[in-house]
């Protein structure tokens, strides 16, 4: 299926190439091919860094015809290409690429289209791995917990239960202030707040997991949610 743009002597239609060459180091394929050929004529001039897919585009396919000695005054051998410009209908001719003859054989031809490198490959790799960040940029949220921790009685160490709480620590968890409340018979409980990353920390596996594990349920007998509010990230 042909590729389409449209204007490309207009902003517009130059930051729409720009978004098309993102995830793309040619303009069809793997490799420069024709299709490269013919916008890069189009576009008659190098465009501006505004336009940095563009412009690394166009230094890269101007690098590669230059390297194969293609000028303007060539054969005028027109090339049928499948990015049709509607702004161009005529396609400037283009000479088509071909190495200095050698001495031993007058036949041999310059790859100018052959394999990518091995950096040219690595950057088509980064560009795409930044399109996909780019889709996931949104902050992940937050959540803001209370937790009512309970020791198993009246003789249990308080200072030493929230110590044990605070030990626990993994990517996206944030320990906030406390308090003691007082539940009955003697027996106080630990009230703490803590900030949590959504996509990186369970509150339940936390809870099950860490807090009601050794060695932290020598001293906890129990874990209950009091609150959990989401925290809005403009």
């Amino acid at each position: 299926m042909a590729v389409v743009f449209t204007n490309l002597g207009s902003q517009s239609g130059l930051q729409k190439l720009n978004e098309y060459l993102l995830t793309r180091s040619y303009i069809s394929g793997y490799q420069a091919s024709k299709d490269d050929l013919a916008v890069y004529a189009i576009l008659n001039s190098a465009p501006s860094s505004e336009y940095v897919n563009v412009a690394r585009w166009y230094s890269h396919i101007d690098a590669l015809i230059r390297l194969s000695g293609v000028t303007e005054e060539g054969k005028g051998v027109k090339i049928e290409c499948s990015a049709v410009v509607e702004e161009s209908p005529v396609t400037p001719p283009v000479t088509e690429a071909k190495a200095p003859a050698d001495e031993d054989d007058d036949d041999d031809d310059v790859d100018l289209f052959g394999e990518e490198t091995e950096e040219e490959k690595k950057a088509a790799e980064e560009r795409a791995a930044a399109v996909k960040a780019s889709s996931k940029k949104k902050e992940s949220g937050k959540s803001s917990v209370l937790l009512d921790v309970k020791p198993w009685d009246d003789e249990t160490d308080m200072k030493k239960l929230e110590e044990m709480v605070r030990s626990v620590q993994m990517e996206g968890l944030l320990w906030g202030a406390s308090k003691l409340v007082a539940v009955g018979y003697g027996i106080k409980k630990l009230q703490i707040m803590m900030t949590i990353i959504d996509d990186l920390v369970s509150v339940d596996t936390l809870i099950e997991e860490r807090l009601q594990e050794p060695p932290c349920n020598e001293y906890i007998q129990s874990c209950d949610i009091v609150a959990f509010n989401k925290i809005c990230v403009t």
